[in-house]
Parts: structure tokens; sequence; C-alpha cells
């Protein structure tokens, strides 16, 4: 009984000193809307990190979208790709 009214006195005596939490980001810190508002005027080179205007960037992710030459992998890379697509799905549809 006296460890029941001891552990009422100390919750009570804990809820009345308790500092408020703080759940709220600090004033100075901007919403992401108004982030995501804002226009970009200058970016990074994906390839080797120099400031680019807004239209050089535009062009360089032109660019770099239209790759002349198509990416190809070695045909037994495909074919294992292959087999463990072909893998994944008979594991999917059989219950053992």
């Amino acid at each position: 009984m006296k460890l029941g009214k001891l552990l009422c006195f100390w919750l009570g005596l804990t809820s009345l000193v308790a500092q408020p939490v703080l759940s709220l980001p600090p004033p100075e810190d901007l919403p992401e809307e108004v982030l995501r508002t804002e226009i970009i005027t200058e970016a990074r080179s994906p390839i080797d990190g120099k400031l680019l205007s807004a239209a050089e960037y535009a062009e360089l992710q032109a660019r770099l979208a239209e790759r002349s030459t198509p990416t190809e992998l070695d045909p037994q890379i495909q074919q294992q790709i292959f087999l463990l697509r072909l893998l994944k799905l008979f594991r999917l549809v059989t219950p053992w």
C-alpha cells in the first residue's frame, strides 16, 4: 500500500515539474510548402559538381536523357536476370 502511495506521489510530482515537450520546429525553419515554391536558379552538374544556371542544367539533363548508345548487358547476365525473375515468379505461385 505504501509503495502505491509513493508511486502516485512521484507521478504527481513529476507531472507538475515536467518540462513541456518541444514538438514544433524552430521559428526560423522554413516549411516544406514554402521551399517547394521557390524557383531554383542554379544547380550542380551531376557529372562533375560544377555550378550551372537553370538553362544549362536543363540542357545537360536533356543531353543525358537521350543517350547515343543504348546500354547493353552481357548475354550471360541477361540470362541470369531472366532466371532470377523466373525463380521469383515460381516461388510466388507455388506454396512450397
